[in-house]
């Protein structure tokens, strides 16, 4: 297969697509949807967003530096897309998408109560880079939707049909393939039966 090469950018795809809500001090809150985000490290528990500083949402980052990160669904499809391309210096999102503002914990940030994970999250470091300025945090609290679990108590995630962007495009998560380590899985004996006699 021929490959094409082009100038440096940034193919990294697909992503997970989240909508991230912020509030400044005096609790005016926002969404904002950020498709750069992901994990630092597991212990501590930190992830990161990268966000542009003339996004509405950025100077609120800076003042308070918490955010919560809000796992998306192929039902929040909309209202993702929309906190991405709708200012909050207009409208006030929650109230445009009847979105659901919970109490978070930890953070005087509201989660959004359509999400089926929130990630609670208090900013450890910021690094600008150019076009866009890293906020590395430590997760404080994961709340999840208890709707999403399996006939075992596991959280099953599948059962929400996340979603993914790519190259400016969303899509619905296919079926699932394998586990981790599933490559290298020892395949089991199927058990002969016993011989009656």
């Amino acid at each position: 297969m021929a490959k094409a090469e082009w100038k440096p950018g940034n193919m990294l795809y697909p992503l997970p697509v989240v909508m991230v809500s912020v509030a400044d001090e005096e609790g005016h809150d926002n969404i904002i949807t950020v498709a750069w985000a992901g994990t630092v490290c597991t212990n501590p528990p930190m992830v990161s967003i990268s966000v542009r500083p003339e996004r509405y949402s950025y100077q609120m980052l800076l003042d308070t530096r918490e955010f919560v990160i809000n796992l998306t669904t192929e039902k929040l499809a909309f209202a993702t897309d929309y906190c991405g391309v709708k200012s909050g210096r207009e409208v006030d999102k929650f109230k445009e998408l009847h979105l659901t503002r919970e109490k978070a914990s930890h953070v005087g940030v509201p989660m959004i109560g359509e999400a089926p994970v929130s990630i609670e999250c208090r900013v450890r470091e910021i690094q600008e880079y150019g076009s866009h300025s890293v906020f590395t945090a430590d997760v404080l609290a994961v709340h999840v939707d208890t709707a999403y679990m399996d006939e075992k108590g596991k959280f099953d995630l599948a059962l929400a049909n996340p979603i993914v962007y790519s190259h400016g495009e969303y899509y619905g998560l296919g079926k699932k393939l394998g586990t981790f380590g599933y490559s290298i899985k020892k395949k089991r004996k199927k058990k002969q039966p016993k011989k009656k006699g």
